[in-house]
C-alpha cells in the first residue's frame, strides 16, 4: 500500500427516469489540497402546534430535514504543493473545472447538476447549494495563483433514493460495520451485498493490505454499489 492519501473527488450525475443514479466519470474533480475540516448537518421537522391555554406539547414528527455539507478549498496553481505534477495547473482553469462539475447548468436538462462528494468514509449526493471565490494570491500581471472556494451542498435524494432509506439492508446505501471475531471480508460482503466478490473494492476503500485477517473491534466503511 502507498502512503497516498485519499483526495476528495467530485463527480456530476444524473438521475435516470426509474429514480437509479448513473455517474459520469468524464465530469469530476479531485482536489489537490483536502479541506481541514467539514461540516455535515441534518434536521427534522416537528409540528409544534400547541392548543389554546396549553403550557407545552409533544412535538409530532413531521418530516425528514434537509442534510446539508459545507467545507473550504484551497485551489494552489504554485507548483509548490506536493505531488502537484510537473506542471502546475492555472487556478482559472482549477475553477472553470469545479464549476462545471458542480455549478453549471446542464442544458440538456435544464436544471443544474446533481453531486457525489466521495472522501473516506464520506459519500454524500446533492446539489450545490452556494459557492464562493476568494482569490489570494497573484503573479505580477494579476493573474490569480491561489484561491479559497466555499461550497455548500444540500442532499438529493431520488424516489429511489427514498425508497431504499426504509430499507436499510439494500445494497444502495453505505454501510458501517464493526468486526467481529472471525468476520473475513468475504464473508461481510456476501452479507451486505449479497455477493463475496466485492472484497477487493471494499479493501482498497478502507485502505487494507490485509483483508484475511481482520481486526475484530475495527469499523469497516462497505459504500454503495455502482
Amino acid at each position: 500500500m502507498s502512503g497516498t492519501k485519499t483526495k476528495l473527488l467530485m463527480t456530476r450525475y444524473f438521475v435516470r427516469p426509474g429514480g437509479t443514479i448513473q455517474l459520469e466519470p468524464g465530469v469530476r474533480f479531485e482536489v489537490l489540497i483536502n479541506p481541514a475540516d467539514f461540516k455535515h448537518t441534518a434536521g427534522i421537522t416537528y409540528e409544534k402546534q400547541k392548543a389554546l391555554g396549553e403550557a407545552a406539547a409533544d412535538p409530532k414528527f413531521s418530516a425528514m430535514g434537509d442534510e446539508k455539507v459545507s467545507f473550504a478549498l484551497v485551489l494552489d496553481g504554485t507548483g509548490v504543493v506536493p505531488g502537484a505534477g510537473r506542471e502546475p495547473v492555472p487556478v482559472k482553469a482549477q475553477v472553470a473545472q469545479l464549476t462545471k462539475v458542480v455549478y453549471r447548468y446542464v442544458g440538456s436538462l435544464h436544471e443544474p447538476p446533481h453531486v457525489r462528494l466521495l472522501w473516506g468514509s464520506l459519500i454524500f449526493f446533492g446539489r450545490l447549494e452556494s459557492m464562493s471565490t476568494q482569490y489570494t494570491l497573484f503573479k505580477p500581471s494579476g493573474e490569480p495563483l491561489r484561491a479559497k472556494v466555499d461550497l455548500s451542498f444540500i442532499g438529493a435524494m431520488s424516489r429511489k433514493q427514498s425508497e431504499l432509506v426504509s430499507n436499510r439492508s439494500s445494497p444502495d446505501l453505505s454501510h458501517r460495520v464493526l468486526v467481529r471475531e472471525g468476520d473475513t471480508l468475504p464473508l461481510l460482503c456476501d452479507r451486505i451485498y449479497g455477493d463475496p466478490g466485492y472484497y477487493i473494492d471494499v479493501a482498497r476503500f478502507n485502505g487494507l493490505t490485509e483483508f484475511r485477517r481482520l481486526e475484530p473491534g475495527r469499523e469497516l466503511h462497505f459504500p454503495p454499489l455502482e
